[in-house]
């Protein structure tokens, strides 16, 4: 068992060393907050350090996601208010089926049934100078619809397909913000798109996908 010898008054911080300590302390966090944690998370960077330090990029990616989000929750919530609706007025005359669809979809607004319908999405972190590849699986003559966007920059890309010992490349671009359409599958095998950034910040590549495909699968 071992002795410990109890501080004299002399060895104790005095009143004056702990304030100062605890501006100290304070000072540094309130230097964290602003210098790292609020550029990292909100993409607000007052002092510009956030943006050297690469840091107001991951916050603006954040809040894009966090927005792509909320747009994603409020077309799942119109889909099924339009169809509840539908379900709901199948033995309606055709008038009263009109006004209950005008009262649940606001002016000014799209229907439901002119978006796409997604299956799939997928989201894609590409670095400086890294390539990714989405396919999906589709037989002969299936048309599939897609739409993607990149966020921190432009990208290349080529929609091409492959399988059965068949390749052939639909579409090219360079320096593309996003891209939407129709894939008509050629041929039985996979069809799809690679990325690569170009950029000297990190990208984020955001792909939908719907219609005829049996699978979306990232093949690099």
């Amino acid at each position: 068992m071992y002795n410990t010898d109890m501080p004299n008054r002399a060895e104790l911080p005095t009143t004056k060393q702990l304030v100062r300590s605890t501006f100290i302390a304070l000072g540094s966090a309130m230097v964290l907050l602003i210098t790292v944690i609020l550029p990292a998370e909100y993409a607000i960077d007052p002092t510009g350090v956030g943006r050297a330090l690469g840091l107001t990029e991951m916050g603006e990616i954040k809040a894009q996601l966090a927005q792509e989000a909320a747009e994603d929750q409020a077309n799942s919530a119109v889909v099924a208010a339009t169809k509840t609706v539908q379900s709901e007025s199948v033995n309606t005359e055709p008038e009263v089926v009109l006004q209950q669809l005008e009262v649940s979809s606001p002016k000014n607004e799209v229907t439901a049934e002119a978006e796409p319908v997604w299956k799939d999405k997928i989201m894609l972190s590409l670095k400086p100078g890294q390539g990714a590849e989405v396919k999906l699986v589709m037989e002969k003559d299936q048309v599939a619809q897609f739409e993607w966007i990149s966020k921190g920059g432009p990208v290349n890309y080529d929609t091409h397909g492959d399988g059965n010992g068949k390749s052939m490349s639909y579409k090219k671009g360079r320096g593309v913000p996003n891209d939407e359409g129709e894939l008509v599958a050629a041929f039985t095998g996979n069809h799809g798109w690679f990325f690569r950034n170009r950029n000297d910040n990190v990208v984020m590549v955001i792909l939908r996908t719907g219609g005829d495909y049996a699978e979306m699968k990232r093949v690099l």
